[in-house]
Protein backbone atom coordinates (compact mmCIF):
# COMPACT_ATOMS: atom_id res chain seq x y z
CA UNK A 1 0.00 0.00 0.00
CA UNK A 2 1.48 3.58 -0.72
CA UNK A 3 2.27 5.60 2.22
CA UNK A 4 -0.28 8.15 1.13
CA UNK A 5 -3.00 5.96 0.82
CA UNK A 6 -2.36 4.40 4.46
CA UNK A 7 -2.17 8.28 5.86
CA UNK A 8 -5.33 8.69 4.41
CA UNK A 9 -6.82 5.47 5.64
CA UNK A 10 -6.11 6.64 9.07
CA UNK A 11 -7.49 10.36 8.40
CA UNK A 12 -10.51 8.31 7.71
CA UNK A 13 -10.81 6.11 10.53
CA UNK A 14 -10.51 8.80 13.29
CA UNK A 15 -13.37 10.63 11.37
CA UNK A 16 -15.75 9.68 14.79
CA UNK A 17 -13.52 10.52 17.45
CA UNK A 18 -10.13 9.30 19.19
CA UNK A 19 -8.94 5.90 18.78
CA UNK A 20 -5.98 3.73 19.41
CA UNK A 21 -3.99 2.16 17.16
CA UNK A 22 -5.54 -1.30 17.44
CA UNK A 23 -8.93 0.10 16.83
CA UNK A 24 -7.67 2.50 13.78
CA UNK A 25 -6.99 -1.04 11.91
CA UNK A 26 -10.19 -2.53 13.38
CA UNK A 27 -12.10 0.61 11.30
CA UNK A 28 -9.35 0.40 8.64
CA UNK A 29 -10.28 -3.16 8.04
CA UNK A 30 -14.19 -2.22 7.68
CA UNK A 31 -13.31 -0.06 4.56
CA UNK A 32 -10.85 -1.83 2.66
CA UNK A 33 -10.82 -4.87 3.53
CA UNK A 34 -7.74 -5.39 5.02
CA UNK A 35 -5.64 -4.35 8.15
CA UNK A 36 -2.33 -2.15 7.84
CA UNK A 37 0.74 -4.05 8.78
CA UNK A 38 2.30 -2.53 12.34
CA UNK A 39 4.99 -0.66 10.68
CA UNK A 40 2.89 0.76 7.88
CA UNK A 41 0.33 1.74 10.85
CA UNK A 42 2.60 3.32 12.94
CA UNK A 43 4.86 5.10 10.35
CA UNK A 44 1.61 6.83 9.16
CA UNK A 45 0.62 7.86 12.48
CA UNK A 46 3.83 9.22 12.50
CA UNK A 47 4.29 10.97 9.13
CA UNK A 48 0.78 12.64 9.87
CA UNK A 49 1.19 13.52 13.51
CA UNK A 50 4.91 15.45 12.12
CA UNK A 51 2.44 17.24 9.65
CA UNK A 52 -0.01 18.50 12.51
CA UNK A 53 -2.48 16.87 10.99
CA UNK A 54 -3.19 14.31 14.20
CA UNK A 55 -2.25 14.57 17.83
CA UNK A 56 -1.99 11.99 20.84
CA UNK A 57 -4.09 12.09 23.92
CA UNK A 58 -3.33 10.87 27.14
CA UNK A 59 -2.28 7.43 27.19
CA UNK A 60 0.29 5.16 27.80
CA UNK A 61 1.71 3.28 24.38
CA UNK A 62 0.19 2.15 21.86
CA UNK A 63 -2.90 2.46 23.61
CA UNK A 64 -2.60 5.84 23.47
CA UNK A 65 -5.65 7.71 21.62
CA UNK A 66 -5.02 9.67 18.67
CA UNK A 67 -7.25 12.41 17.44
CA UNK A 68 -7.61 14.76 14.57
CA UNK A 69 -6.39 18.22 14.47
CA UNK A 70 -8.49 20.95 12.76
CA UNK A 71 -5.70 20.92 9.54
CA UNK A 72 -6.74 17.26 9.68
CA UNK A 73 -10.01 17.69 9.64
CA UNK A 74 -9.80 20.12 6.97
CA UNK A 75 -7.85 17.85 5.06
CA UNK A 76 -10.64 15.18 4.87
CA UNK A 77 -13.57 17.85 4.29
CA UNK A 78 -11.08 18.65 1.22
CA UNK A 79 -10.78 15.06 -0.02
CA UNK A 80 -14.58 14.50 0.52
CA UNK A 81 -15.69 17.61 -1.94
CA UNK A 82 -12.79 16.07 -4.54
CA UNK A 83 -14.36 12.88 -4.47
CA UNK A 84 -18.02 13.85 -4.27
CA UNK A 85 -16.99 15.55 -7.70
CA UNK A 86 -15.43 12.56 -9.03
CA UNK A 87 -18.67 10.61 -7.52
CA UNK A 88 -20.67 13.28 -9.21
CA UNK A 89 -19.51 12.52 -12.33
CA UNK A 90 -19.48 9.15 -12.05
CA UNK A 91 -23.13 7.80 -10.11
CA UNK A 92 -26.02 9.90 -10.93
CA UNK A 93 -27.41 11.36 -7.52
CA UNK A 94 -30.79 12.43 -8.30
CA UNK A 95 -33.56 9.69 -8.20
CA UNK A 96 -34.56 9.88 -12.66
CA UNK A 97 -38.42 9.97 -13.24
CA UNK A 98 -39.98 6.49 -13.87
CA UNK A 99 -40.83 6.79 -17.48
CA UNK A 100 -36.82 7.68 -18.33
CA UNK A 101 -35.83 5.11 -15.87
CA UNK A 102 -38.22 2.53 -18.07
CA UNK A 103 -36.61 4.04 -21.20
CA UNK A 104 -33.37 3.48 -20.34
CA UNK A 105 -33.47 0.11 -19.00
CA UNK A 106 -35.25 -1.16 -22.29
CA UNK A 107 -32.34 0.12 -24.79
CA UNK A 108 -29.51 -2.51 -22.41
CA UNK A 109 -28.69 -5.27 -24.17
CA UNK A 110 -29.25 -6.91 -20.44
CA UNK A 111 -33.18 -5.80 -20.86
CA UNK A 112 -33.26 -7.01 -24.59
CA UNK A 113 -31.98 -10.08 -23.63
CA UNK A 114 -34.76 -11.01 -21.00
CA UNK A 115 -37.41 -9.37 -22.94
CA UNK A 116 -35.97 -11.81 -26.26
CA UNK A 117 -36.42 -14.49 -23.25
CA UNK A 118 -39.64 -13.55 -22.68
CA UNK A 119 -41.16 -13.37 -25.95
CA UNK A 120 -40.48 -16.44 -27.14
CA UNK A 121 -41.86 -18.42 -24.45
CA UNK A 122 -45.02 -16.48 -24.39
CA UNK A 123 -45.30 -18.35 -27.85
CA UNK A 124 -48.06 -15.51 -28.88
CA UNK A 125 -49.47 -16.41 -32.50
CA UNK A 126 -51.65 -14.03 -34.62
CA UNK A 127 -55.01 -13.93 -33.89
CA UNK A 128 -55.01 -14.04 -30.22
CA UNK A 129 -55.64 -11.74 -27.49
CA UNK A 130 -52.58 -10.92 -25.29
CA UNK A 131 -52.28 -9.05 -22.21
CA UNK A 132 -49.43 -6.71 -20.94
CA UNK A 133 -50.18 -6.36 -17.38
CA UNK A 134 -48.67 -2.88 -15.43
CA UNK A 135 -47.66 -2.26 -19.42
CA UNK A 136 -45.60 0.97 -18.49
CA UNK A 137 -45.13 3.46 -21.17
CA UNK A 138 -45.70 0.88 -23.66
CA UNK A 139 -42.26 0.07 -23.88
CA UNK A 140 -43.19 -3.73 -25.40
CA UNK A 141 -46.72 -3.42 -26.41
CA UNK A 142 -45.75 -3.27 -30.10
CA UNK A 143 -43.93 -6.62 -29.80
CA UNK A 144 -46.79 -7.88 -28.70
CA UNK A 145 -48.86 -6.74 -31.33
CA UNK A 146 -46.55 -8.23 -33.96
CA UNK A 147 -46.53 -11.11 -32.63
CA UNK A 148 -50.89 -11.44 -32.88
CA UNK A 149 -50.95 -9.64 -36.12
CA UNK A 150 -53.14 -9.41 -38.40
CA UNK A 151 -56.31 -10.60 -36.69
CA UNK A 152 -55.23 -10.41 -32.70
CA UNK A 153 -55.48 -7.63 -30.28
CA UNK A 154 -52.82 -6.14 -27.60
CA UNK A 155 -54.41 -4.81 -23.71
CA UNK A 156 -52.10 -2.89 -21.88
CA UNK A 157 -53.11 -2.05 -18.39
CA UNK A 158 -51.71 0.24 -16.23
CA UNK A 159 -52.48 2.16 -12.77
CA UNK A 160 -50.84 4.97 -13.61
CA UNK A 161 -52.48 7.62 -15.93
CA UNK A 162 -49.44 9.06 -16.92
CA UNK A 163 -48.36 5.98 -18.16
CA UNK A 164 -51.36 5.40 -20.12
CA UNK A 165 -51.53 8.45 -21.72
CA UNK A 166 -47.53 7.60 -22.41
CA UNK A 167 -48.76 4.33 -23.97
CA UNK A 168 -51.21 4.93 -26.24
CA UNK A 169 -49.28 8.11 -27.18
CA UNK A 170 -46.28 5.60 -28.29
CA UNK A 171 -48.99 2.88 -30.13
CA UNK A 172 -51.78 5.38 -31.70
CA UNK A 173 -50.56 4.22 -35.19
CA UNK A 174 -51.21 0.44 -34.08
CA UNK A 175 -55.05 -0.29 -34.36
CA UNK A 176 -54.34 -3.85 -32.40
CA UNK A 177 -53.62 -2.13 -28.96
CA UNK A 178 -55.23 -0.86 -26.38
CA UNK A 179 -54.66 0.66 -23.43
CA UNK A 180 -56.56 1.14 -20.48
CA UNK A 181 -56.12 2.75 -17.01
CA UNK A 182 -56.64 -0.08 -14.71
CA UNK A 183 -55.83 -2.32 -11.57
CA UNK A 184 -53.55 -5.21 -12.27
CA UNK A 185 -54.84 -6.44 -8.36
CA UNK A 186 -58.64 -6.59 -9.99
CA UNK A 187 -58.43 -6.26 -13.40
CA UNK A 188 -61.38 -4.89 -15.68
CA UNK A 189 -61.80 -8.20 -17.80
CA UNK A 190 -63.68 -10.99 -18.36
CA UNK A 191 -63.32 -14.78 -17.13
CA UNK A 192 -61.38 -16.42 -19.77
CA UNK A 193 -60.95 -13.73 -22.29
CA UNK A 194 -57.00 -13.53 -23.04
CA UNK A 195 -55.09 -16.15 -24.47
CA UNK A 196 -51.49 -14.89 -23.41
CA UNK A 197 -50.40 -12.65 -20.69
CA UNK A 198 -47.20 -11.12 -19.24
CA UNK A 199 -45.40 -9.18 -16.27
CA UNK A 200 -42.67 -7.55 -16.85
CA UNK A 201 -41.11 -6.32 -13.62
CA UNK A 202 -44.20 -5.47 -12.23
CA UNK A 203 -44.61 -8.40 -9.30
CA UNK A 204 -41.91 -6.52 -7.51
CA UNK A 205 -43.56 -3.55 -6.62
CA UNK A 206 -47.10 -5.38 -6.76
CA UNK A 207 -48.72 -4.86 -3.34
CA UNK A 208 -50.41 -8.33 -3.27
CA UNK A 209 -48.26 -10.82 -6.03
CA UNK A 210 -50.64 -13.94 -4.87
CA UNK A 211 -53.87 -11.57 -5.70
CA UNK A 212 -52.23 -10.42 -9.24
CA UNK A 213 -51.46 -14.21 -9.57
CA UNK A 214 -54.69 -15.43 -9.07
CA UNK A 215 -56.41 -12.46 -11.35
CA UNK A 216 -53.91 -13.59 -14.52
CA UNK A 217 -55.40 -17.08 -13.98
CA UNK A 218 -58.94 -15.62 -14.04
CA UNK A 219 -58.71 -13.97 -17.26
CA UNK A 220 -56.64 -16.33 -18.92
CA UNK A 221 -58.60 -19.15 -21.28
CA UNK A 222 -58.37 -22.72 -20.03
CA UNK A 223 -54.71 -23.65 -22.37
CA UNK A 224 -53.85 -19.99 -21.92
CA UNK A 225 -50.65 -18.65 -20.91
CA UNK A 226 -48.60 -16.10 -18.57
CA UNK A 227 -45.47 -15.27 -18.80
CA UNK A 228 -43.37 -13.38 -15.82
CA UNK A 229 -39.94 -11.99 -15.56
CA UNK A 230 -38.89 -10.66 -12.26
CA UNK A 231 -35.43 -10.18 -10.14
CA UNK A 232 -34.48 -11.73 -7.11
CA UNK A 233 -32.05 -9.06 -5.32
CA UNK A 234 -30.79 -11.45 -2.94
CA UNK A 235 -28.88 -12.31 -5.74
CA UNK A 236 -27.06 -9.09 -6.50
CA UNK A 237 -23.51 -9.19 -6.05
CA UNK A 238 -21.15 -6.97 -6.31
CA UNK A 239 -17.00 -7.31 -6.15
CA UNK A 240 -15.51 -5.30 -3.13
CA UNK A 241 -12.59 -6.37 -0.94
CA UNK A 242 -14.76 -6.40 1.90
CA UNK A 243 -17.60 -9.18 1.27
CA UNK A 244 -19.72 -7.40 4.22
CA UNK A 245 -20.33 -4.14 3.05
CA UNK A 246 -20.94 -5.44 -0.28
CA UNK A 247 -23.42 -7.98 1.56
CA UNK A 248 -24.99 -5.28 3.61
CA UNK A 249 -25.84 -2.90 0.82
CA UNK A 250 -27.94 -6.28 -0.93
CA UNK A 251 -29.59 -6.45 2.45
CA UNK A 252 -30.78 -3.39 2.29
CA UNK A 253 -32.33 -3.12 -1.57
CA UNK A 254 -33.49 -6.10 -0.66
CA UNK A 255 -35.12 -5.35 2.85
CA UNK A 256 -35.80 -1.58 2.30
CA UNK A 257 -35.56 -0.36 -1.61
CA UNK A 258 -37.70 -3.10 -3.00
CA UNK A 259 -41.01 -4.29 -1.68
CA UNK A 260 -40.99 -7.77 -2.80
CA UNK A 261 -36.70 -8.05 -3.16
CA UNK A 262 -37.02 -12.13 -3.79
CA UNK A 263 -39.99 -12.22 -6.02
CA UNK A 264 -37.97 -13.85 -8.71
CA UNK A 265 -37.39 -17.33 -6.63
CA UNK A 266 -40.94 -17.09 -5.38
CA UNK A 267 -42.67 -16.22 -8.74
CA UNK A 268 -43.07 -20.77 -9.46
CA UNK A 269 -44.85 -21.45 -5.82
CA UNK A 270 -47.01 -18.42 -5.96
CA UNK A 271 -47.99 -19.13 -9.50
CA UNK A 272 -48.74 -22.88 -8.54
CA UNK A 273 -50.20 -22.05 -5.68
CA UNK A 274 -52.43 -19.93 -8.00
CA UNK A 275 -54.00 -22.70 -10.24
CA UNK A 276 -50.91 -22.59 -12.97
CA UNK A 277 -48.55 -25.45 -14.29
CA UNK A 278 -45.23 -24.47 -14.23
CA UNK A 279 -43.52 -26.01 -17.29
CA UNK A 280 -40.06 -24.02 -17.26
CA UNK A 281 -38.15 -21.33 -15.49
CA UNK A 282 -35.61 -19.81 -16.93
CA UNK A 283 -32.92 -17.76 -15.42
CA UNK A 284 -31.01 -14.77 -16.78
CA UNK A 285 -27.92 -13.27 -15.29
CA UNK A 286 -27.07 -9.52 -16.10
CA UNK A 287 -23.12 -9.24 -15.88
CA UNK A 288 -22.19 -5.47 -15.15
CA UNK A 289 -18.31 -4.13 -16.16
CA UNK A 290 -19.20 -0.63 -16.41
CA UNK A 291 -19.29 1.12 -13.69
CA UNK A 292 -21.90 3.79 -15.27
CA UNK A 293 -24.45 0.78 -17.10
CA UNK A 294 -24.58 -0.22 -13.39
CA UNK A 295 -25.49 2.79 -11.89
CA UNK A 296 -28.65 3.26 -14.60
CA UNK A 297 -29.80 0.09 -13.32
CA UNK A 298 -28.80 -0.37 -9.53
CA UNK A 299 -28.60 3.75 -8.50
CA UNK A 300 -25.37 3.03 -6.65
CA UNK A 301 -24.59 6.01 -4.78
CA UNK A 302 -28.34 7.35 -4.09
CA UNK A 303 -28.87 3.57 -2.65
CA UNK A 304 -25.83 3.72 -0.75
CA UNK A 305 -26.43 6.87 0.84
CA UNK A 306 -29.89 5.12 1.89
CA UNK A 307 -28.39 1.99 3.41
CA UNK A 308 -26.02 4.86 5.84
CA UNK A 309 -29.58 6.63 6.47
CA UNK A 310 -31.37 3.41 7.25
CA UNK A 311 -27.78 1.73 9.27
CA UNK A 312 -26.93 -0.89 6.80
CA UNK A 313 -23.49 0.33 6.12
CA UNK A 314 -21.28 3.54 8.14
CA UNK A 315 -20.76 6.55 6.70
CA UNK A 316 -16.93 4.95 6.59
CA UNK A 317 -17.59 2.34 4.98
CA UNK A 318 -19.68 4.24 2.53
CA UNK A 319 -16.98 5.98 1.69
CA UNK A 320 -14.42 2.98 0.65
CA UNK A 321 -17.18 1.67 -1.07
CA UNK A 322 -18.29 4.43 -3.14
CA UNK A 323 -14.37 5.49 -3.80
CA UNK A 324 -13.85 2.00 -4.96
CA UNK A 325 -16.60 1.64 -7.25
CA UNK A 326 -15.97 4.80 -9.15
CA UNK A 327 -12.34 4.02 -9.70
CA UNK A 328 -11.56 0.52 -9.50
CA UNK A 329 -12.99 -2.45 -12.16
CA UNK A 330 -16.78 -3.05 -11.67
CA UNK A 331 -17.67 -6.62 -11.46
CA UNK A 332 -21.52 -6.97 -10.43
CA UNK A 333 -24.00 -9.83 -11.34
CA UNK A 334 -27.91 -9.62 -10.42
CA UNK A 335 -30.19 -12.85 -11.91
CA UNK A 336 -33.53 -12.38 -13.40
CA UNK A 337 -36.42 -15.48 -13.59
CA UNK A 338 -38.37 -15.82 -16.49
CA UNK A 339 -41.37 -18.31 -15.49
CA UNK A 340 -43.98 -19.92 -17.60
CA UNK A 341 -47.23 -20.80 -16.24
CA UNK A 342 -49.56 -22.35 -17.81
CA UNK A 343 -53.14 -22.01 -17.35
CA UNK A 344 -54.04 -25.23 -16.85
CA UNK A 345 -57.16 -27.23 -18.64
Amino acid sequence: MRTNDAQMLVLCALTDGPLHGYAINAAIEQVSGQRLGPGSLYGALARLEAKQLVKPLEGKGRQRPVCLTPAGRELLEREAHSMARLSGRVFESAVPDEISYLDRLAATDLARSYKEVMLDALNARPGETALDLGCGPGTDLGALAKAVSPSGRVIGIDSSQEMVEQACGRTGDLPAVEVRLGEIHTLPLEDGSIDRARTDRVLQHAADPAQVLAEARRVLRPGGRLVMGEPDWDSLTIDYPDIEVSRAYTRHVTDKVVRNGVIGRQLARLAMDAGFAVPTVVPVTSVFRDVLAADQVLGLQRNTERAVAAGYLSALASKGWLDHLATGPLFATVTLYVVVADATL
